[in-house]
């Protein structure tokens, strides 16, 4: 079963402000935002996860990525947040 496609939006959303939030535990520091940016932060992380996953074939076209890659994913685009935020 693959949590992020088999729960609509709603499912999205609570998965993508756990695995943000897990990623920002994870990665700890300043970043802005609150709750909204979390959550948007997981939800990316999903996106890239299950896009990087489909190009690499671990994934079919259409299958989002599972919990753990979805943190990974949100782990990758903050660690990209980072690089950008402190070269300004």
């Amino acid at each position: 079963m693959n949590i992020l496609t088999d729960h609509g939006i709603i499912g999205w959303i609570i998965i993508g402000a756990i695995a943000g939030a897990i990623a920002k535990f994870i990665m700890p520091g300043r970043d802005p935002g609150g709750c909204l940016i979390t959550i948007v932060l997981g939800i990316a992380g999903a996106v890239l996860a299950g896009w990087i996953g489909n190009q690499i074939g671990w994934y079919k076209q259409g299958q989002g990525a599972g919990f753990i890659a979805a943190i990974l994913g949100a782990i990758v685009i903050l660690f990209i947040y980072r690089l950008v935020a402190n070269r300004r």
